[in-house]
Order: structure tokens, then sequence, then C-alpha cells
């Protein structure tokens, strides 16, 4: 029983966190479709009347969210026409076998995208952390060149203008012909 209880809590906690996050992100817009997981999710702790899901999502998102009846309603009646909830006494309504069946696959595939979700944030935190490097490193040796300039001779110089010219040459042929690679990621 308390482990039931701890996950309820944290799977609470884990929808307050989504919906937090996501108004951070977009602001008040709620995306397609997360209001039905909403409801899926909610009506797994217990049985919800409309009005009291209406109140819970309220509640959660800190009063942000405030989902009308003209949408919880006729999406219940669209949840009991595909037998995923059930309507019980006092006009509350509960997960069907189907219904739980279908919110635990909605879990399996959320755990897929937050995987790959984290790939691709990690990559991009590498490819971030890469540039910064890089940036650096060229500062660095822009300074001490920089530095080194003013005792080089005339023919040093020449020399060192002859060199970047011709890098800068390679680069721009490269970025004319550059097609790009592709990357897998699986």
């Amino acid at each position: 029983m308390l482990g039931t209880v701890l996950k309820l809590k944290y799977i609470t906690s884990d929808m307050t966190i989504m919906i937090s996050q996501w108004f951070q992100r977009v602001g008040s817009s709620i995306p397609r479709g997360f209001s039905r997981y909403f409801i899926l999710e909610l009506l797994r702790k217990k049985p919800y009347t409309g009005k009291e899901i209406i109140n819970y999502a309220v509640e959660q998102s800190n009063g942000i969210w405030k989902p009308s009846p003209g949408l919880i309603y006729p999406l219940l009646g669209r949840l009991l026409d595909e037998r995923l909830i059930d309507e019980i006494k006092d006009g509350r309504y509960q997960l069907t076998k189907q219904g739980k069946e279908t919110a635990q696959d909605v879990d399996k595939i959320n755990e897929i995208v937050k995987k790959q979700l984290d790939v691709l944030f990690r990559l991009g935190n590498v490819g971030r952390f890469v540039a910064i490097d890089v940036l650096e490193k060229i500062s660095t040796m822009g300074s001490v060149l920089s530095s080194n300039f003013a005792n080089m001779t005339e023919e040093e110089t020449k020399k060192y203008k002859k060199f970047l010219e011709s890098e800068l040459k390679k680069i721009q042929e490269n970025e004319s012909g550059k097609k790009g690679k592709r990357i897998k990621i699986e």
C-alpha cells in the first residue's frame, strides 16, 4: 500500500512538474492531446467527477490552466465512447481495463521520448562545449599572435599573411562544396 501511495505521489509530482515546465516554455497554451493524457493519469489514482477534474487541474497549475467544462465533458464523452473510462455512481469516472492499459502505454512512450530528448540535449551540450572551447583557443591564439606580430620582420609578416589567406581560401572552398553529414541516432 505504501508503495502505491509513493508511486501516486511521484505521478502527481511528475504531472505538476510537466505542467509548469510546459507553461515556462510556451506560456498559457496547452499542447494538443495533453488534456486527454491528464485525465487518464488522474483517473489512474481514483474516480473523479468532471468538476473535480477541472478543479484539480486549476489547483495543480496554480491557476494557470483552467480547463473549461466545454473541453472536459466532451473529452470524457469520447473516452467513454472509446471504452477507456466508465461512468460510475455519483457522476464519477474511472478507468476501464483498456484505459489502464492505454495509460501504461502512454507512460512507456513518454519514457522513450524522454530518453531520446535526453540524448539530443546531451549532444547539444557537447556541441556548445566544443564550440566554446574552440572559440577560447582561437582567442588565445589571436592574442599570442597579436603580441608577437609587433616583433615580426617584414618577411615573417608577409609569410604569415600568405598563410592566413591560404587558410581562408580553404575554408571558403570547403563551405561552397559542403553538403553536410548525416548523423544517425539510435
